[in-house]
């Protein structure tokens, strides 16, 4: 896991190692300090020369000064190397999501995604920065501290190594009972932002239905079950300070009262008042470093599981590649071909969504597909572009096996206008170009023509260059939809698939936009799923589906023939007033 993560450092290594170096230079000035202050005790009671005050008083302000740069530098290291090492983790997880099929997108849900490259990268991040800076620290100011010790104060530093173990084992029950929890909750954590998501994108019909209370009270709840579970780890968490300080004063005590006892009776000669002032000192400086120990103890725990959570993200590997070796990179034309294809879209998933496709279609094809809700239309189309793979049989595109093709090079030529398509914020020219960014102003505008979008556009005060907002929510839906047509057309691919794309634009429209296809796009295989039977009744061939699987193909005119399932709904979407009065 950890060299996973290490990856993500690169260019911020340089830091990385600066800042644990100037941490060590700091420490070790600041367990020098005591050491020259007690020899300076020692000196004024041994009545020495103003002059000797005013040199030991410059070097220790001297090793003060350059143990204060040395922090600030080692402060300034840890935050860069830190910060950096968080942009790498997040850009380094964005990219491994960008290339996720939809089979990965659908095993992470999208608040844990949201949550991994926020919350869990945070975590992580603040656990890096200690471990790289006070994880150092407190080390080494224990080893110096405790030798300096030793060196002062004799026997009277093996408190230390009776105190030690002690907090040990507190922390190791601590860490133990705490980690599962902290798992538990960053689970919840997950189900708390799909909840505020689910919301969000709802909130028309959430008011609508005026459910603002419901919606409340389920939040409250997953909130509620969040800090629950967080409390108990506090509340756990909380043992760990009281032990710290018990040791603290328990040590202190010790040091004091058998310290005072020593020097009284040896008369100084055992351990002086400088050795002592020291020794008080480094008692300080080892019981706070095991105290900030714990801390960066505690925050590794909580990191831990952020850690593995992160780099589940980034292990996990795309169900769909590109072939390693003589990937196809051109699409000889746009026919398809189903062989005896069958699909889920899960492993674990009992039912097939697809079952024993077979079907060719001719390149410049025009076919429409029509069928109840849930009769996996979409399903099909998408095995075409490889969003999905097929379980079983075999896809083909231009002849050859979709599985064949470099990924870029098939999706490059198939266009997909899906039912949930989307526009980005920026303006209508930018999202038209993500499908050709190098298109000109006059492909714009044809696009658009052809997609009945660019007379709305004109309409607009900045025409093209006028902003859309996240999600195209400043339009139309069937404004939205022409968009997202004119963006696909503008990669001139041979497969343009329409998946219910015009549902939302009214019939004339409807029509216009199948008309430009056959006038101006010919030689580009067309499928069109659609709900009406009036968007496909032109195409050159139909298909019926029904539970998975092809119930019937052929023309308009043969479907109202034989088909009873296309014949009911042409009948139900053009029956006149005085037939649905009868």
């Amino acid at each position: 896991m950890y060299k996973i993560l290490a990856k993500s450092i690169r260019e911020y290594k340089r830091d990385s190692i600066k800042a644990p170096v100037f941490v060590s230079m700091e420490v070790l000035l600041e367990c020098i300090i005591p050491f020259v202050i007690a020899r300076l005790v020692n000196e004024i009671k041994a009545g020495c020369e103003i002059s000797t005050i005013v040199w030991y008083g410059a070097v220790l302000v001297v090793m003060a000064g350059c143990s204060l740069l040395f922090g600030a530098l080692a402060g300034t290291a840890c935050a860069t190397a830190s910060a950096g090492f968080a942009k790498n983790l997040r850009a380094d997880m964005y990219a491994k999501i960008c290339g996720y099929s939809f089979e990965n997108i659908d095993k992470f849900s999208t608040s844990s995604l949201v949550t991994r490259m926020t919350t869990d990268v945070a975590n992580v991040q603040l656990a890096y920065m200690m471990i790289i800076r006070t994880a150092i620290r407190c080390p080494l100011m224990l080893l110096f501290a405790f030798v300096m010790a030793f060196v002062m104060g004799g026997k009277m530093a093996f408190i230390f190594l009776i105190v030690a173990p002690i907090l040990g084992g507190g922390l190791y029950l601590v860490i133990r009972l705490t980690m599962p929890l902290f798992r538990k909750v960053f689970r919840k954590y997950d189900n708390l932002n799909s909840s505020i998501q689910e919301n969000i994108k709802g909130m028309r019909v959430v008011k609508s239905f005026v459910r603002e209370e419901y919606e409340k009270k389920k939040f409250e709840a997953a909130a509620e079950d969040v800090c629950a579970d967080f409390t108990r780890a506090e509340k756990i968490l909380a043992f760990n300070n009281p032990l710290m300080q018990f040791s603290l004063y328990a040590v202190m005590v010790f040091v004091l009262s058998f310290g005072s006892y020593t020097i009284i009776t040896s008369r100084g000669l055992d351990l002086d008042v400088g050795q002592f002032s020291a020794l008080l000192t480094y008692s300080f400086q080892i019981l706070s470093s095991l105290m900030m120990l714990s801390m960066v103890f505690v925050m590794i725990t909580l990191a831990a599981e952020s850690a593995e959570r992160i780099v589940e993200v980034l292990t996990e590997k795309s169900a769909l590649e590109s072939p390693k070796e003589g990937a196809r990179t051109v699409v000889a034309d746009g026919s398809v071909e189903f062989e005896n294809v069958s699909f889920k879209y899960s492993r674990r998933a009992e039912r097939m969504a697809l079952s024993n496709i077979n079907l060719k279609i001719e390149s410049g094809e025009t076919i429409g597909i029509i069928g109840g809700t849930g009769s996996s239309k979409s399903s099909l189309i998408q095995l075409i572009p490889r969003l999905y793979d097929a379980t079983e049989g075999v896809v083909r595109v231009g002849g050859i096996d979709v599985r064949q093709y470099d990924l870029h090079a098939l999706r490059d030529q198939v266009a997909v206008v899906l039912q949930k398509n989307e526009l980005f914020s920026g303006t209508i020219q930018e999202n038209l170009r993500w499908g050709n960014e190098n298109a000109t102003d006059e492909e714009l505008v044809e696009a658009c023509r052809l997609a009945q979008a660019d007379e709305f556009i004109q309409q607009f005060p900045l025409k093209y260059n006028t902003h859309i907002e996240q999600g195209g929510t400043n339009v139309s839906g069937g404004q939205k939809q022409r968009l997202c047509i004119a963006r696909a057309l503008l990669k001139k691919p041979k497969i343009l698939i329409l998946d219910d794309s015009t549902s939302a634009v009214d019939t004339r429209t409807d029509a216009l936009i199948r008309k430009a296809f056959r006038e101006y796009i010919p030689q580009t295989t067309k499928i069109i799923i659609a709900q009406r039977t009036s968007s496909v009744e032109d195409a050159d061939r139909i298909l019926v589906m029904d539970g998975g699987s092809i119930s019937d193909i052929g023309t308009h005119k043969q479907l109202l023939e034989r088909s009873e399932i296309y014949r009911e709904v042409y009948t139900s979407q053009n029956r006149t007033g005085g037939e649905q009065d009868a």
